[in-house]
Order: C-alpha cells, then structure tokens, then sequence
C-alpha cells in the first residue's frame, strides 16, 4: 500500500493531475482539509481505509502509486462508498446548528440564554476532545495493529495524543455505551458518581488535571451545581443534552467535519445567544462574513504574525488562518496567532475555538488599553505583520488615565482623544503593527465622520488628519445596518497600512457593502458568495459606480477628514439628475415661494383683523 512519503507524493500527484485544491481533494476522499495537508506534509500517514481510497483515486487519475495492484480493489472500494454516501447524509452546518440550539433548548428552564453557553460550550468541547481522542487512538491501532495496545501505549507515553483524556472523560462511557469501573479514593470510598451532572464535572476537571493548559478553560462550570438546594441543571434535563450528542451524524472527529465546519455551527449558537440577550452577549462576537472579508482583504501569508487585542471568542484569528489555508493550500507553515482577552468567559471560549479548529493561539489575559500583554524584552509594544480587532464601539475614553502613557501610543499618533475611544484603538492598532504590518479594525460609523464640518476644534477629527497626513489610511468599509447581534447600527472596517503599494499611495478607497446585503431575521447578513468579490474589489482599488470611490488624501482635506464611504459613493449623476447647481437653485426658489407665501398669509390675517 503507499507508506508515508509515497502518500504525500500520490497525493500532490494527484492534485497536480486533475487540478484540485486541498479542499477539493478533501471533498472527494472525504477527510477534512486539515488531513490533508498533515498527510502531504508527512506529520502522519493514511489509515488503511484510506489508503486504500486514495489509490482508487490515484487510479482514476492515472497517477502510479507504490502498490498499483490495489487500485482494482480500491476502485470497487470507492464505488461502493459513492453509492452508499448517495443514500447517507454528509454532515452540514444545518442538522449541527439544530442539533446545538434543541440541546440548548432542552435545558432552558428560567435560565436566561446567555447562561447556557457556560454549559453547552465546555460540553461541546469535551466531545470534541474526545472524538479526536477516539482518531488518533485508532492511527495508533492502524500503526500497532490492535486497539487494545494502542490504548496501552497511549497510557504510557501521553505526549503522542493532542489531548490525553482519562478514561471517564470518555464520550462513551460518559454516555454509557461503554461500562466503567469507577475506583476507589484513598480512604476506600467509591468515587462513582451520584448522576450525569457529577460525571461530568469530575470528567471535565480529569481532562484538565492530565492537562494543565486546559485547567480555566474546560473546567469552568460546575455541572452538579445547586442554589437554594435545587440543581441549576436538572439531571435528566442534562442527560438528554448528552444524548442528543451522542448522535452518530454528530461525531466531531478529526476526518468528520471541515476546518471551519464545527466553528460555524459553534458561532451560530454563541449568535443565538447575542440575540437572545439583546445586549453584552454579542460583544464577543463579530459575524461570521465580516471576519473572513476581514480576513480576504488581509490576504495572510504563511509564518505572518498575527494579533487580535479584543479577540472574544478568538473568531477572528481562527479567519485569519483558514483564508491563510485557502489561500496557499500547499503550506505546512501555519501563522502565528496571538491574542488578549479581559473577560474570563471569552478567554476559555477561545482556547476551546483555537482546539476545536486545531490551531495554536496564544492567548493572554487582561485589559489591553491599560496593560497590553505582548511586550519585548524591553516592555515596548510587541509588533506584528497583521492586527485585527472588533473592540468595544464608543467605548468611554479616560483622558487623564493615559496623559502619560507608557507607550506613548497617543501623543505622537495624533493626540489624546477625548470621550469615545475608537480612536484611541486606531492608535494601538497602530503601535502593534511592525515596518510592513496592516491592520482591519471594526468600529462604529461615527469615527470616521465625528468633528468633520465643525467650526470648532475636535480631537477626533484631529487624529483622523494626522493618520491621513502620514498616509496610513487605506480604506473604509461601511457595513449593512442592523448586521452585529449587539445593536442594529451599522460598523466600518477601517483597514490600515504601512507599507501601501505604489498604486495606493496617497490613496483612500472607500467600499460601501450595503448594497450586498440580505434581509434576515432578526439580522441582515451579507451572503457568503458575495465576501471574495468585495475583497478583490476593495484590493483591486478601482472605482465601482455606487459601491467603490477612490479618493486622495487632498480630497479627504478638503472634505475636513470626513472619510464615510455613504459621503463618496453613489455621488455621481446620471444624465436625467440635475448638477448641484440645479439643486440649489430649485432649494433657492423653495425658500423664496415660502417667503412669498408667508407674505400673502400675513396680509390675509391682517384683514381679517381689520374686519372683526
């Protein structure tokens, strides 16, 4: 059969020959994007079930494998699969989007929404950890050629698995597929577990005591929880919850899902939620489609260094990384993400997001206007090639707290803002990016229109100019109204450079993206087929009639900063629109019509004054 390097030579042959993707060739061999490129970059090989595919598929594209004699078989093999996959169900964001929100419902009670998250996410997780526990337990039964010696050696050497899991945080035995011997404690008394509540708790607490990165993180709830003498969960309310996961469509296994497959449905319900709560629910989550347009226009590259100071639920760094796959599908060079979290919640659901997506994320904690985290070695702010971020909108600025701040981010940048503090994120953003870095920040329209037109002076507005002086604006998007889950305004990505390309510099390009947008319930979306042309036309940098403008820093001055896309598209007139001196000149007669009619009304009521 093909061994480990011949696998990553058939494979790329393979691609090379019918001019597939990673993700193409994903699709028709059935495995994840993800097995793909470990097996061509040789982090492991194929299973035999597998192998036994790919020389069927090699066979069909007339690429020659190490063992050619196994293609007939394996041809039937893949036949046969064709057929059956016809009468099974592939899984879809759907039936996993409904499997969360009925599991959510299930145990809804007099809880609000908002809380469900702290139990379905860590339940969630475990069954992740423990379908990819059950994958490489059978890679190593492949390798050794029995389960049982493959669990055996699992056990004594942990470091070949991800995520070593014990064995009563096992899905299987949490679901009682699977009987347990519970042991004994050390005082002889059973340590059996009372119901499911409990079992869960002393799992998730075992996965984070054989796992220390995980102690916060998995381990946050208590499952077994009471107030007033009554479960916060009721048992059997729990174990239907376990149930519903335990459905074999709903395995999240390493080959089961796409890469982004699990963190779509994931947001879904995190989204769910946000609109449940109508309020602080949805400041950890940015919409699925403004993090990958953030992401198209970034256009990541392999090895990059990438940095999100407000990354929630770390939705957009995860982004970062599959538009980095897309893009070059062939690379074992992952980026190198980072980001900073104040709230304990959102740091454990982003450890769970870098997990479930199997990326490396280092994460920090704390508040990043006051105290950013990534610093060097001489606690100046660490730099990077890309930033990212959806901080708080309109957020209340102290001024007096950063008058000397030590790392000088506001006064040479502009100026100390005052009031609102989307500027002041501008700022960082800009501290944090290095010689060639960019940045897309999410903010509230105001910022880029605050001050403008005003015959006094404004901070805001003074920042803007500064940035657009120095040339560090490459362009504004405006988004669809009523898009984000914590409010119905609309937002701008403000995307920054500091190495523009010759085309661009001295150039703003302005997108307005509402005309994209559908109408939902209770949100507007812009469709996922319309995120790569408004990438490639933002990156092309050309006017579109009533969708792109492109305008110069001269004209920004002359328009006193006002940088809104709503301000520059769609301004042009067709040839049945009259020119601005037309509309004036009509406004002009309305005002002296006006006059002329409270002319005639004053003489009228004199006379009939004069009459009475």
């Amino acid at each position: 059969m093909i061994e480990k390097d011949a696998a990553a030579q058939t494979l790329q042959a393979i691609r090379a020959k019918l001019n597939l993707t990673q993700d193409q060739l994903a699709d028709r061999l059935g495995v994840s994007c993800a097995t793909i490129n470990r097996w061509e970059g040789g982090v492991n090989k194929p299973q035999k079930a597998a192998r036994t595919t790919i020389a069927a598929l090699a066979a069909e594209a007339g690429v020659d494998t190490v063992d050619s004699s196994a293609a007939p078989k394996a041809a039937a093999q893949l036949t046969r699969r064709r057929r059956e996959s016809k009468r099974s169900t592939t899984p879809t964001t759907k039936p996993m989007e409904q499997m969360l929100w009925d599991a959510a419902c299930s145990i809804r009670g007099d809880k609000d929404a908002a809380k469900f998250k702290d139990y379905l996410l860590p339940l969630l997780f475990l069954k992740r950890l423990s379908d990819v526990f059950d994958d490489e337990i059978d890679r190593l039964a492949d390798e050794y050629g029995d389960r049982d010696i493959a669990l055996e050696i699992a056990e004594d050497d942990h470091e070949l698995l991800r995520v070593y899991l014990p064995p009563e945080a096992r899905w299987s035995i949490i679901n009682g597929r699977v009987p347990y011997d519970w042991p004994t404690d050390e005082r002889g008394q059973h340590t059996r577990p009372r119901d499911i509540g409990e079992h869960l708790t002393k799992a998730v607490r075992a996965v984070a005591r054989h796992n220390p990165t995980l102690t916060g993180v998995i381990d946050l709830v208590d499952f077994a929880a009471e107030r007033n003498g009554e479960r916060d969960i009721n048992p059997a309310k729990l174990r239907g919850v376990v149930e519903t996961f335990s459905d074999p469509r709903y395995r999240l296994g390493l080959a089961d899902v796409q890469p982004d497959f699990l963190g779509r449905a994931y947001e879904y319900l995190l989204r769910k939620f946000a609109e449940g709560s109508g309020q602080s629910a949805g400041e950890f989550f940015t919409p699925t489609e403004v993090g990958f347009l953030m992401a198209q226009i970034l256009r990541p590259r392999p090895g990059e260094d990438c940095h999100d100071y407000a990354c929630g639920s770390a939705g957009l760094l995860v982004k970062l990384q599959l538009v980095a796959r897309e893009l070059d599908p062939t690379s074992r060079i992952p980026l190198k993400l980072y980001g900073q979290e104040l709230t304990a919640e959102s740091y454990a659901v982003a450890q769970m997001n870098a997990i479930i997506h199997d990326m490396s994320v280092e994460l920090a904690r704390g508040d990043t206007m006051i105290n950013p985290k990534f610093r060097t070695a001489d606690s100046k702010i660490r730099t990077f090639d890309i930033v990212v971020a959806n901080p708080m909108w309109n957020q209340p600025f102290n001024t007096d707290l950063f008058k000397d701040d030590p790392f000088d981010r506001f006064r040479t940048q502009g100026g100390i803002t005052s009031g609102k503090g989307d500027w002041a994120w501008l700022q960082h953003s800009l501290a944090c990016l290095n010689a060639r870095g960019r940045a897309a920040v999410v903010l509230d329209t105001g910022a880029v229109t605050r001050g403008s037109g005003s015959k006094n002076e404004d901070k805001e507005r003074n920042i803007r100019k500064w940035f657009v002086d120095k040339d560090l604006i490459d362009g504004v998007i405006l988004l669809p109204d009523n898009l984000f889950y914590n409010t119905t305004a609309a937002g701008v990505i403000v995307v920054l450079s500091k190495r523009k390309p010759a085309a661009r510099k001295d150039k703003i390009v302005l997108l307005n993206a509402s005309k994209r947008v559908l109408k939902g319930r209770p949100k507007n979306y812009l469709p996922e087929d319309a995120i790569r042309p408004l990438a490639a036309a933002y990156l092309k940098g050309e006017p579109v009639e009533g969708e792109i403008a492109v305008i110069t820093c001269q004209q920004a001055e002359e328009a006193d900063y006002n940088l809104s896309p709503s301000r520059w598209v769609g301004q042009a007139a067709d040839a049945n629109e009259d020119d601005l001196a037309g509309i004036l000149d009509r406004f002009d007669a309305i005002i002296a019509a006006e006059a002329n009619i409270s002319r005639d009304l004053g003489t009228a009521l004199a006379k009939l004054r004069a009459l009475a």
